[in-house]
């Protein structure tokens, strides 16, 4: 199994101090939580993509770039890109560019994206934004693999033999499909021969393995090997600690503050307790021996190789948070590795070429 960290870059009051720390301390945590995964082994580092409150992820290159500045080993994932939203020739310069600052640690997770602010920014509805996607997706494929492209569709002008520069230094890049809630986005991965990330954060796991199940019906149907289907997931909270009651004892206050969020959005939680979330969500709360059992669990469901935490501190103190993550590594990850086998995140086939 492979592990990354990830972030949405959500800027929020601590919910154990509900100390608010600046936007240029924002940032910086999300740099440092990059060299950090870096420095604890960790195989890759995402930064997502959200275009409104509370979160300042609205320039995923811009911030990727930066963390590709400080590292030199790590993968580098788009958590996710929104392609509904982007010109597809805009995002494919911006990547195209970061696929070379990086050396060639990109990896892509595409999605449609969420939230209310896409209608008024961006003029992308329900209504529209899988098709958005889709077309986004297959145009921005062309770009990355194509040096001269002739395409026309319905969101952008069309393009005769345009050139796009520079030309990428992976090719072809891996490109996966973020997958919370439609068949749409699992269909587009498994016709084009694609992986899948399931988000595996809100509900219990048996939706998730439902669209996972569809997935590799519709890889199969389009004529790929059922063997090369590749799944990741995602963890809808993390911390370790030597002992189950200490983690508990620990996390519960950031859970409690979670619950009052929801409670003060109108939002009824799906897991009323963190007991309820520990046994049934994809939360990994607990000693070492516990979150590998769960770990365990969810893959016979999901099947995924690849699975992330997330990076940020969430009303953990530092020491906590590094703690958890160095405890992690020690002793949860050298056993997931070894018992759920995982393919290289870089494939051996997409060797970084200069095009």
């Amino acid at each position: 199994m492979k592990f990354l960290l990830i972030t949405l870059i959500a800027h929020l009051p601590d919910p154990v101090t509900g100390r608010l720390r600046s936007t240029t301390e924002r940032f910086r945590d999300v740099v440092e939580g990059a060299v950090l995964a870096e420095e604890l082994g960790f195989d890759g580092f995402g930064v997502g993509e959200r275009h409104e409150r509370p979160f300042i992820s609205s320039s995923p290159p811009v911030v990727l770039s930066h963390i590709a500045a400080k590292t030199s080993t790590i993968r580098l994932f788009t958590a996710v890109t929104t392609l509904s939203l982007l010109d597809p020739v805009r995002a494919y310069e911006d990547y195209a560019t970061l696929d070379h600052l990086s050396g060639g640690r990109l990896e892509l997770i595409i999605g449609k994206g969420n939230g209310t602010a896409q209608a008024q920014l961006f003029h992308v509805t329900p209504a529209d934004q899988w098709d958005r996607n889709r077309e986004g997706y297959e145009l921005f494929r062309r770009l990355w693999r194509e040096e001269r492209v002739t395409w026309t569709g319905r969101y952008r002008p069309s393009l005769t033999e345009a050139e796009t520069w520079p030309r990428p230094l992976q090719q072809p890049i891996r490109v996966w499909h973020g997958s919370a809630t439609s068949r749409d986005s699992v269909d587009l991965a498994a016709r084009h021969g694609d992986p899948i990330f399931s988000a595996n954060v809100t509900n219990p796991v048996e939706p998730y393995a439902e669209l996972v199940r569809h997935y590799r019906d519709r890889w199969v149907h389009y004529g790929h090997d059922p063997a090369d289907a590749l799944v990741g997931a995602g963890t809808a909270g993390f911390y370790a600690a030597r002992t189950s009651q200490e983690a508990i004892d620990t996390y519960r206050p950031i859970y409690q503050a979670r619950l009052e969020a929801f409670r003060r959005l109108g939002v009824a939680p799906v897991f009323p307790t963190l007991e309820d979330a520990v046994e049934r969500s994809s939360i990994l709360v607990g000693s070492p021996q516990q979150i590998i059992d769960k770990v365990s669990r969810y893959h016979a469901a999901l099947g995924h190789e690849v699975i992330h935490l997330p990076t940020d501190r969430d009303g953990l103190t530092d020491a906590e948070h590094r703690a958890s993550l160095e405890l992690f590594q020690a002793e949860i990850a050298p056993v997931l590795r070894r018992e759920i086998p995982s393919r290289p995140l870089r494939p051996p086939s997409s060797a970084a070429v200069t095009a």
